[in-house]
């Protein structure tokens, strides 16, 4: 099967190819080392992997891993400085991240396409003693190159959603052969570690918990400059945070009919992807709400109703600076969910769907604990945001109550280190 893989491999990345240039494109973030998805390294890079030989390689994604994965080296450095680490990226924006916060310990570079000839290239300049990959990322080649050349293997934050482990189950002839070559897989939840049990017997499963839980919130944050786009004032400040299609055409409508009944109401909406910044802009239009989108409004004042935030790295900035959080990929059509941590830990009230497929343990925590308001229509949004809105004390005790829910799942972090301590 992995002989097939790699025959298929290139015709299948050409077919996308054109795609993934358009997305390289659009989407913001750190591009000038992007041929290092291709093992191409530079003369400076490839002499500071050499000096960091026999480190420990990180690999995380897009922005929301790479955030964890700091978190992680940073208390692993914290507990054994003489540590050395290397840490990958896939997309631009967890690239431009990890550039921007990696301490001194750590290179950070492009994890390579999965291509046989690219991953072993990396991995003969990288020749880490351990790799770990966040999440439940499976690349044959990475994984299977790391085997080969005796490096132990890692699966951290690793889940498996209802949709994920349907297909999982379905190609378990080829993906079983491949975790079993990772020494050890820890799992956000005992859910995850029975369905990773069900893909083989012969996997090592631990459930230390869930990262996120121990995310380090700054002290301090940039200054979201509400007001150049507002205008002076206080205002109720309402975010639709990671949106997917179909989401920010609805929220802006309620939040027009809101609008009429809080006069200090606005809006902030944050996309998921970035690139969409454009489309969005078309429907929000039609709606007929007054906005400025972020990425072209350049620093005149002018006030609006509604910020289209088009950027990526600032989640956290507008979480801090908003009353009440609309969480995306919950409404619309959508039920997949996405991360509630963040606002939780910043003491947010938070809105999102009733059924969270990816994100079902974290939304069963926080209603356990009355802390989160679900929906189960998008035509319940309005009552639902009417109510908070207009309930000072009721966002409050929310946002503390979010808060005390994970208080009570943290130390996740000490425990992943503890078992990757092991395998070493």
């Amino acid at each position: 099967m992995l002989f097939l893989y790699n025959i298929l491999f290139p015709l299948i990345f050409l077919l996308f190819l054109p795609g993934l240039v358009m997305k390289l494109i659009r989407r913001p973030g750190h591009k000038s080392s992007f041929l290092e998805r291709f093992a191409i390294f530079s003369k400076e890079k490839k002499q500071k992997l050499f000096v960091h030989r026999g480190a420990i390689w990180i690999h995380s994604v897009s922005v929301g891993e790479t955030v964890i994965a700091l978190s992680l080296i940073q208390k692993w450095t914290d507990l054994d400085p003489s540590k050395k680490f290397v840490l990958s990226t896939t997309t631009t924006t967890g690239q431009e991240l990890a550039q921007q916060k990696a301490p001194k310990n750590v290179v950070v570079i492009f994890c390579p396409i999965d291509f046989i000839l690219f991953v072993m290239r990396t991995m003969s300049l990288v020749k880490p003693s351990l790799l770990v990959i966040f999440e439940t990322e499976i690349w044959p080649n990475l994984i299977g190159q790391a085997s080969r050349s005796g490096v132990k293997l890692a699966m951290v934050n690793a889940r498996l959603s209802d949709n994920s482990v349907k297909g999982y189950t379905r190609f378990k002839r080829f993906l079983a052969p491949i975790l079993e070559k990772v020494d050890r897989i820890c799992v956000q939840s005992q859910m995850d570690k029975e369905r990773f049990a069900s893909l083989s017997s012969k996997l090592t499963i631990s459930a230390p918990g869930n990262l996120k839980f121990d995310q380090v919130i700054p002290s301090k944050f940039q200054d979201a400059n509400l007001g150049q786009y507002f205008g002076d004032g206080d205002y109720l400040v309402l975010l639709a945070a990671s949106t997917h299609p179909g989401e920010e055409a609805l929220i802006a409508r309620q939040f027009m009919k809101l609008k009429d009944k809080i006069a200090n109401l606005r809006l902030v909406i944050v996309p998921r992807h970035a690139e969409r910044g454009a489309d969005i802009a078309n429907e929000l239009a039609e709606v007929g709400i007054t906005f400025r989108r972020k990425t072209t409004c350049g620093t005149e004042r002018a006030v609006v109703d509604c910020l289209l935030a088009d950027t990526t790295g600032e989640m956290l900035t507008f979480i801090n600076a908003s009353d009440v959080v609309i969480m995306g990929k919950s409404l619309a059509g959508h039920d997949e969910g996405h991360n509630l941590i963040e606002p939780a830990l910043l003491s947010k009230a938070i809105i999102t769907g009733s059924k969270l497929s990816n994100f079902r343990f974290v939304l069963d925590i926080l209603k356990s604990s009355n802390a989160i308001v679900t929906v189960a229509s998008d035509e319940a949004l309005y009552d639902a945001l009417s109510t908070l809105l207009g309930d000072e004390q009721l966002r409050i005790e929310l946002g503390k109550k979010a808060l005390g829910a994970l208080a009570q799942h943290s130390g996740a972090t000490e425990r992943v280190i503890a078992d990757l301590q092991a395998i070493i």
